[in-house]
């Protein structure tokens, strides 16, 4: 498994104090009293606008961000953050219309860019990750907000904070 490593800055530009972080990070409070930029040295991660992984959530791989705010249209600075684990094998995840597993199945194995257009799907409602880490996008072609899922099952996405928001498109997080 590849190790991330992600730095976050208090300032813009790569300006300010500083925290270095290889692994999730439920609370940056402690560490810096905010964060606008950060540079991702090695590996993926999913940063989030509030702590304990909630809030608007912000899929980030190798590069630099000396102003993501600008750039992701993010409202708040960075609380905390997931690392993603690279995942090498077979990609598996069924999603559902409706919540608790309800309505129309489809077994996703690759990326799905409009579940509209290919599945006949309005809405998912519900999925079960198998195999693999997603990212879901409220949008068709991978656009919007979107939620990290990694294996397990997801029998709301209601109870989850995201009420009201339909998912139309799913992407693999795949090695980088």
């Amino acid at each position: 498994m590849t190790m991330g490593k992600i730095i976050f800055y208090e300032d813009r530009n790569f300006q300010g104090r500083s925290y270095e972080c290889m692994s999730d990070c439920s609370d940056m409070s402690s560490y810096l009293s905010r964060c606008h930029s950060c540079r991702v040295e090695s590996g993926c991660f999913m940063v989030y606008d509030r702590p304990n992984y909630m809030g608007n959530q912000y899929f980030m791989r190798r590069g630099e961000y000396a102003d993501y705010q600008s750039m992701m249209g993010m409202s708040d600075c960075i609380r905390s953050c997931r690392m993603i684990p690279m995942h090498r094998g077979q990609f598996r995840m069924r999603i559902y219309e409706r919540e608790q597993f309800g309505g129309q199945m489809h077994e996703l194995m690759d990326d799905c860019d409009n579940i509209q257009e290919h599945y006949r799907m309005n809405e998912c409602q519900s999925c079960n990750v198998m195999d693999g880490h997603w990212l879901m996008y409220e949008q068709p072609h991978y656009r919007g907000k979107m939620m990290y899922m990694r294996p397990g099952e997801y029998k709301s996405f209601s109870n989850m904070g995201f009420s009201g928001t339909r998912f139309q498109s799913m992407k693999r997080i795949m090695d980088m």
